[in-house]
């Protein structure tokens, strides 16, 4: 069988071996203060034979926290911290990008300094429970952030770009997906802004766009990527045209140069979300770039998307998370551990570096 995954691609400034990613996991055992540990520097080492590493996503400023033990950008503490795990990727031929994000209403006041309010587009709740530092928490009202807020935002940004860089990082994932602050900005569902920043298409892609283009005036378009998440439902989201909100986009991300675009939408043949239809057709069109798509992919139809033209790469999640040389046991064929869910978020050592690789 043609394998397109184990064929090489240029990705920005950076030429990968292969096309099989690392998606982005959160899985909460940063240290005290949110530093990233020894344990995290092996986990991620561990999974260097990816063609590309994107990490779990990490909170540009102290305001930006929505969950326990995940980790910061923001200190020296957490710089030299994120430097270790580099150090230990590149020492073993990785290539690592470090996924960035604001969680905007998703948070609590008692994960926010001083208590302080979650911020968000509009005063609109997500509905659910969060789980925080003193357990499960209902979602509050979030506050809406003032227009002369914004800028202050987008720095948030490109301070964490600069931190990444000094970090030995390769590149940055600007995080607009998921329901987190930017993407709660772009779809109209949780953004009823009638201000520069809301109402429009144009208006609610403004922040997405000024705070992606504040990373690239720091490290360059060829070494930032973007991700967005167009019929995900998580986190209270939806939007009333996923086709004319993400196809603007994506073609306004198009004509930054980006090293690519990350897209979430399930693979062919899964079940979307009721109610919508899919949308990669259309950001394969309007963005140019490199294309890569997460949704539980196999490697059959991984290889499938790619040879239709429709991807250039694919991540893959819970099963890089159970098994650390996945490149290799796609290229044999080999059996896959089962990932343990009871060990996803939090803990130890257990089901996170002791997974065991083919060569066990």
């Amino acid at each position: 069988m043609s394998q397109p995954l184990f064929t090489p691609v240029t990705v920005g400034s950076l030429k990968l071996p292969h096309r099989i990613v690392m998606a982005p996991m959160t899985r909460n055992r940063a240290g005290p203060e949110q530093v990233p540990t020894p344990l995290m520097a092996e986990y991620y080492a561990q999974r260097a034979s990816a063609a590309l590493i994107i990490t779990e996503a990490t909170q540009a400023s102290l305001h930006s926290y929505g969950y326990p033990n995940t980790p910061g950008i923001h200190t020296d503490a957490q710089v030299e911290g994120w430097r270790r795990v580099t150090d230990a990727v590149h020492a073993r031929g990785g290539r690592m990008f470090l996924q960035v994000w604001h969680v905007g209403r998703i948070s609590h006041p008692v994960m926010l300094p001083g208590g302080a309010q979650p911020v968000a587009p509009s005063a609109i709740a997500a509905k659910g429970t969060l789980y925080t530092t003193q357990g499960p928490r209902e979602f509050v009202t979030p506050r809406e952030l003032a227009l002369e807020e914004l800028p202050g935002l987008v720095q948030y940004f490109a301070e964490a770009a600069r931190r990444a860089k000094e970090a030995g990082f390769d590149g940055v994932e600007v995080h607009g997906a998921n329901g987190y602050l930017l993407d709660q900005f772009l779809r109209d569902g949780s953004n009823h802004r009638t201000d520069a920043y809301g109402g429009t298409v144009e208006k609610r892609a403004r922040l997405l766009l000024e705070a992606t283009e504040a990373v690239i005036g720091v490290l360059g378009a060829d070494r930032v990527g973007v991700r967005l998440s167009p019929t995900n439902p998580f986190n209270s989201m939806s939007d009333s045209d996923p086709a004319a909100t993400f196809g603007y986009a994506a073609g306004a991300l198009d004509k930054l140069g980006l090293a690519y675009l990350h897209v979430m939408e399930p693979a062919p043949g899964l079940d979307m979300p009721p109610g919508t239809t899919r949308v990669l057709p259309l950001l394969r069109e309007r963005f140019r770039g490199p294309l890569m798509v997460n949704g539980g992919f196999t490697p059959e139809s991984a290889n499938a998307i790619i040879t239709a033209g429709m991807a250039d790469l694919v991540s893959f999640g819970a099963p890089f998370l159970a098994n650390p040389d996945l490149p290799e046991r796609f290229q044999k064929g080999a059996s896959l551990n089962p990932a343990d869910p009871s060990t996803f978020y939090g803990g130890d050592a257990r089901g996170y570096t002791d997974y065991p690789a083919l060569a066990a």
